[in-house]
């Protein structure tokens, strides 16, 4: 979904930064500018570090919520005792990015809900300041991850819900950008 945003933003005439970890396809548009990540951390820094630079961000990527405390550089060897994990959480990316935004930025993020899917992701979008939320459900056939395809429902900071239909990434990346111009050219009347 974020290299489809890419490359329809290009096509919209943006300049267009792509923070993007490892994925087997990259956007078609060779004018926008990929900065290659490999971890959740790297990922954050590059955002945070990007944000005040930019007029609009686009929060597409599913970031882990946790990161494992200590990481290895060679195979752990099997042995007879049990192997506890130690987790700790990321960086939330759309929460740090929402407590710094100016009025004249827009922040754009996604919500991937398996329940009560509108309250939860309308409680999103308030408690990180966002200016819209996409709402993607697991729940429908042939949408989200390892499709080409997605059904979304965009909500905006006034609560107006615009429910789609299952169409491809392509076609879903137009209605997100089309829903944040319409938000532009209300900002700039």
């Amino acid at each position: 979904m974020g290299i489809a945003l890419a490359d329809a933003a290009a096509e919209y005439g943006a300049i267009v930064e792509l923070v993007l970890g490892p994925v087997n396809i990259i956007p078609q548009n060779s004018s926008v500018r990929i900065i290659n990540v490999s971890t959740s951390e790297s990922m954050s820094a590059e955002c945070i570090s990007r944000f005040q630079f930019c007029d609009i961000a686009i929060l597409a990527a599913a970031v882990a919520d946790f990161t494992p405390v200590e990481v290895y550089g060679k195979k752990i060897k099997r042995d007879q005792s049990e192997l506890i994990l130690k987790l700790k959480p990321t960086t939330d990316i759309a929460e740090t990015l929402g407590t710094n935004k100016n009025p004249s930025q827009i922040l754009v993020g996604f919500a991937l809900e398996t329940d009560n899917e509108l309250e939860n992701a309308k409680a999103k979008l308030i408690r990180k300041n966002l200016d819209i939320i996409v709402l993607n459900s697991l729940k429908e056939a042939g949408a989200g991850f390892g499709h080409d395809t997605n059904k979304i429902t965009i909500i905006d900071r006034n609560n107006n819900i615009d429910k789609f239909e299952l169409k491809s990434k392509e076609e879903a990346a137009k209605d997100i950008l089309n829903k944040i111009v319409a938000i532009i050219q209300k900002m700039s009347i």
